[in-house]
């Protein structure tokens, strides 16, 4: 049985106007997703932005939103930063609040060999959490490939992938060479995903259609292709969004849509040109009035 089964959302950090971490509206955030159905939270990802997070304000976050679970859903903290030391301080912090597992990226600051990467995840495997390799060669360096997880799923604690590579055969591949659970990580493969073995998805667009994102990973994982596909095509030009740089600012804009502002994105990201906006707008209109 998975142990990260279902739909784990990787939640905004909501800010306020002066870009002060607004933790009573985080708490808020999180019960809402809850009582719209999703399975997980994980914080502290890049959709999170973890790197504009001083320490104080990270691990203030993690603790609310544990706090804000109340063991309803289990939580899963992404673990990136600039060294290795840094991020096993990070896993060390997570099971100490009491979060469930680990979201964690490859050495991000360097182009790392095979060995030091293996080291790497050794090292956080040794804090006792389980840990969801996270693949995104689209925006680090390093390429989990299948050939590489084979070797790190013999690792103790890594249990699972995030898989943001974008290619549906990689799930093939890493179901047939490993144990691993499949966690698909880029939301314009939630459907293709559980229809080919995913057990998990870590979503980003269902932060603001939460409800419509269970429904779909739900329907997929049934094998219900016809009901699948109708939901699918509608959500599909939101979910472009999220396989995008400014997907951070554009996740928040939809929440802003959907009636759940969480205020703006830290700087370097600045607010969206209006045409951009005006395309989100239209995707969302698409998606939650047909």
């Amino acid at each position: 049985m998975a142990r990260f089964e279902g739909v784990y959302v990787a939640i905004v950090t909501p800010f306020t106007d002066a870009y002060e971490v607004d933790y009573k509206r985080l708490h808020e955030l999180c019960d809402w997703l809850i009582t719209e159905g999703v399975h997980g939270l994980v914080p502290t990802g890049s959709l999170g932005e973890y790197a504009t997070l001083t320490g104080e304000e990270r691990a203030k976050l993690v603790e609310t939103v544990v706090a804000a679970a109340k063991n309803r859903v289990p939580v899963v903290i992404g673990s990136g930063a600039p060294s290795t030391q840094q991020s096993v301080g990070w896993v060390r912090h997570a099971k100490e609040a009491g979060c469930s597992g680990v979201m964690a990226l490859p050495p991000i600051n360097y182009n790392p060999l095979e060995h030091e990467i293996i080291a790497h995840y050794e090292a956080l495997s040794s804090v006792g959490l389980p840990i969801i390799a996270y693949n995104n060669p689209h925006d680090y360096k390093t390429d989990l490939t299948p050939d590489l997880l084979e070797k790190l799923a013999k690792i103790d604690n890594v249990v699972g992938v995030k898989e943001f590579s974008g290619d549906i055969r990689r799930v093939h591949d890493i179901l047939a060479k490993t144990d691993l659970e499949v966690m698909i990580g880029v939301d314009d493969l939630s459907m293709e995903g559980p229809l080919v073995g995913a057990t998990g998805w870590i979503a980003g667009v269902p932060n603001a259609l939460p409800k419509e994102g269970v429904q779909l990973f739900q329907l997929a994982r049934e094998g219900k292709v016809k009901e699948a596909s109708a939901l699918y095509r509608r959500l599909l030009p939101l979910f472009h969004y999220d396989a995008k740089p400014q997907l951070v600012q554009s996740i928040k804009y939809m929440m802003e849509l959907a009636g759940f502002p969480v205020g703006p994105t830290r700087p370097p990201r600045l607010p969206l040109p209006a045409d951009y906006c005006e395309g989100i707008k239209r995707a969302f209109e698409f998606a939650v009035n047909r």
